[in-house]
């Protein structure tokens, strides 16, 4: 009774798991929507952007409406700095402030360093979920082919099993056709975990539930393949495509601004004010004050002029232009990254189509021995041994060639990537 438990609960989780079946653009526009990291960076930008507003409010008129009202008793004393008052009304807004219009700068730079932080998240999601959708369909196919090498080599062994009863085949061949079989399932086996395993990432990489699973269906036309005509094209468009450079720029930028806002201290500070006051005749102004009128305002301006800003602002400045030199550094590293990156991506490109013409004159080769041998097969000068391992080997030639095919997508991918034109590929 003890061990029915968890088995019962395993049977559970897998009646509730759930296979999606979807295009590979189905499944980028599904991961650009709901991706976990994508989520998170799209609110740090949403952080960014609203930040930016927060920084920017002291340059916003604010109105500010309330009352002092209270009942005098001999002199009118003041509420929270002002007379007594039925009706107050006080405007402000900042005119002048030189290190806070540098402070609000760097705000916008940051909240733009976030935007394409978002971007790049985008990016790098699209070519995970585009690369495992490649997986999904090269183990699917590779799984599938060996699969079907089982029953031919089972088929063969039970030819070899005749022919040793007959004396006319050693034991060896038994132990050979076994082995062969035995290696057959075991390709299977891995590749078939290996492509549960796919299909679970990806549908973690989607954002679906724990424990589904995802399968990627052939697309019914090929995807655009925009290229660039060589590999100082590719560099030139990944240079200017880096959502990376981008954000590191803006970041630079936003380091400047924040040590220009700290170099300022010493500039003054212009604050518009306009005040109104409806004042009540019970609060005995009258008795106290030669003049007394119920409505009162004024407008004009305060001034602050920081003579002594203090060490700090100093310490600050210096601390922003050291991020700022940090970040120049950074940014020559990874433009220097990149050339080399796609330096790599363009050769591991060119070596796959390569890798995927030589496995198809292979699998030709194969395949025109196949034929042969099958007409002589039919003119009984071969046997079926024969003729199976070659069937076994153009299988073997057919696994190989996928390979080689989805790894040329891959390839191409990944300088799609970092050319930029991933997302138009893919979406």
């Amino acid at each position: 009774m003890r061990k029915s438990l968890p088995l019962g609960l395993l049977a559970l989780s897998l009646l509730q798991a759930e296979v999606h079946t979807m295009s590979l653009r189905e499944a980028v526009r599904l991961a650009l929507r709901q991706n976990p990291s994508l989520v998170l960076a799209r609110l740090e930008e949403v952080k960014a952007v609203q930040s930016a507003r927060e920084a920017a409010d002291p340059f916003s008129p604010k109105l500010i409406l309330g009352s002092g009202l209270a009942y005098s008793s001999g002199f009118p004393l003041s509420i929270e700095g002002s007379a007594p008052a039925v009706v107050r009304a006080e405007v402000l807004k900042t005119v002048f402030d030189r290190p806070r219009s540098y402070l609000v700068r760097q705000a916008q730079e940051s909240a733009r360093a976030a935007q394409y932080g978002a971007e790049a998240q985008r990016h790098e999601i699209a070519f995970r979920t585009a690369g495992l959708c490649l997986d999904i369909l090269r183990l699917a196919k590779t799984s599938e082919l060996s699969r079907g090498q089982v029953p031919r080599l089972e088929q063969v062994g039970r030819v070899v099993e005749a022919r040793i009863e007959e004396g006319r085949a050693l034991p060896l061949e038994r132990k050979k056709v076994t082995l062969e079989i035995a290696q057959a399932r075991h390709r299977a086996q891995v590749q078939e975990g290996e492509l549960a395993y796919a299909q679970g990432a990806l549908a973690g990489l989607l954002g679906l539930a724990s424990g589904d699973r995802v399968e990627i269906r052939s697309e019914e036309e090929p995807l655009p393949a925009a290229l660039p005509a060589s590999a100082e094209e590719a560099l030139r468009q990944a240079l200017d495509a880096s959502q990376e450079v981008r954000q590191l720029e803006s970041q630079i930028a936003a380091a400047g601004f924040e040590e220009q806002a700290h170099r300022s201290a010493r500039w003054p500070r212009v604050d518009l004010v306009a005040q109104y006051a409806l004042l009540g005749r019970y609060n005995n102004y009258e008795d106290f004050f030669k003049a007394f009128q119920r409505h009162n305002g004024q407008l004009g301006v305060s001034v602050q002029l920081p003579l002594l800003p203090g060490s700090g602002a100093q310490a600050a400045a210096a601390r922003a232009g050291a991020e700022a030199t940090r970040l120049r550094t950074r940014l020559a590293a990874t433009r220097s990254e990149i050339s080399l990156a796609v330096e790599r991506a363009w050769q591991q490109f060119r070596a796959a189509e390569s890798s995927r013409e030589v496995a198809r004159l292979g699998l030709d080769v194969a395949r025109e021995e196949l034929s042969v041998l099958l007409a002589q097969f039919g003119e009984g000068r071969a046997g079926l041994r024969q003729v199976e391992e070659a069937r076994s080997r153009e299988a073997h030639l057919w696994v190989t060639f996928y390979e080689a095919h989805f790894a040329v997508e891959q390839s191409r991918f990944a300088l799609l990537r970092h050319t930029g034109g991933l997302l138009a590929a893919v979406e």
